[in-house]
């Protein structure tokens, strides 16, 4: 049985998700102590025990002390069994963290799986559908995996209520990658949408965006959406897309909070990448981590932040399997990730 301490870097329920992949996909029992001890509601939560859930199901697994609030959990998964599945986090937790523990072993799987989580999918500290589709699954992509997403309903916090699709295909290899210059960019798309809220609320974010971009770079399609949701929210998402790369920044609304401050914070991160060297944003740094580990040769990035996310998920990920990540650089600040499989 692998240990973990739950509390070890971040601490975060990242240790969590990715324990719960790792475990699944190399058949390993695992123990995570200290889950989430420094935070200040400790232990596993409404979408955490989403995760646990979702992993016992797919991989037939035992679980011991998958209740709410527990500090310590044991995972003896058993096989990997691709099907259609449906899980249902019960509050806005993210939809999008769940998808993201089982997608990678389902990717693995001998047939094609589909899966719906009702939770949310537009809530803060989460990457939202939108990220994830315009984002994340484009990476996935390049890296030969083959799935599809939708969205059925959004859900905000913090009601939740929202409801996600995901189809995912198996995959025999992972494809390695080599990016290290962005090149020039070509052009700035994205969403401005709202949900059950005055359109106009999506017209001020959109205008925010062109006041303060359009002056500089190319603006193309940002695009005014209603979502379906029974609930309210609103979000602005920019896709900066380069010669050879792409980023990705959004910000949600909440109330009390102008349509102008939700764009200035999608802008604002931006802007803060177009000032580094970095290729791809730190949130997909982050994400990509899991998937290289396991592909078919080295992996070479760079990141426009180092974060207490990716130096956790490293380490965790070297306590169950042979690989080699290599970080260099100040956390805050860019910086190269190279990942080398070894078998």
């Amino acid at each position: 049985m692998i240990k973990i301490d739950g509390s070890q870097g971040e601490g975060g329920g990242q240790l969590v998700r990715s324990a719960l992949t790792l475990s699944l996909l190399t058949g390993d029992r695992v123990q995570i102590d200290n889950i989430r001890a420094n935070r200040s509601n400790p232990g596993l939560s409404h979408q955490h025990l989403a995760a646990v859930k979702a992993a016992q199901t797919i991989g037939k697994g035992e679980v011991n002390g998958g209740k709410l609030g527990s500090t310590k959990l044991e995972f003896h998964p058993r096989t990997i069994q691709p099907g259609r599945y449906r899980f249902n986090i019960g509050t806005a937790g993210a939809t999008t963290l769940v998808l993201q523990t089982v997608f990678l072993p389902l990717s693995m799987a001998k047939t094609t799986s589909s899966i719906k989580i009702t939770g949310g999918t537009h809530v803060p500290w989460s990457p939202s559908y939108d990220y994830l589709e315009m984002q994340w699954l484009s990476y996935m992509n390049k890296l030969g995996f083959e799935a599809h997403i939708s969205l059925d309903l959004a859900g905000f916090y913090p009601k939740g209520g929202g409801q996600i699709q995901g189809r995912i295909k198996p995959i025999e290899s992972i494809y390695p990658l080599e990016i290290l210059d962005r090149g020039a960019l070509k052009q700035i798309r994205g969403i401005s949408a709202v949900a059950n809220l005055d359109r106009r609320i999506a017209e001020r974010q959109r205008n925010q965006v062109i006041r303060r971009l359009g002056d500089k770079y190319r603006l193309n399609d940002i695009r005014i959406s209603q979502l379906p949701s029974n609930f309210k929210g609103t979000i602005m998402l920019l896709v900066g897309e380069f010669e050879f790369s792409q980023c990705c920044y959004f910000s949600l609304g909440k109330p009390g909070k102008p349509a102008e401050h939700v764009a200035d914070d999608a802008i604002n991160a931006f802007e803060s990448f177009m000032a580094t060297n970095g290729v791809i944003d730190e949130y997909l740094a982050d994400q990509l981590l899991l998937p290289l580990a396991f592909a078919s040769g080295r992996s070479h990035f760079r990141s426009a932040k180092l974060t207490n996310h990716l130096i956790t998920n490293a380490e965790l990920i070297k306590e169950f399997i042979n690989v080699e990540i290599d970080i260099d650089g100040e956390i805050g600040q860019p910086g190269l990730v190279t990942i080398q499989p070894c078998t």
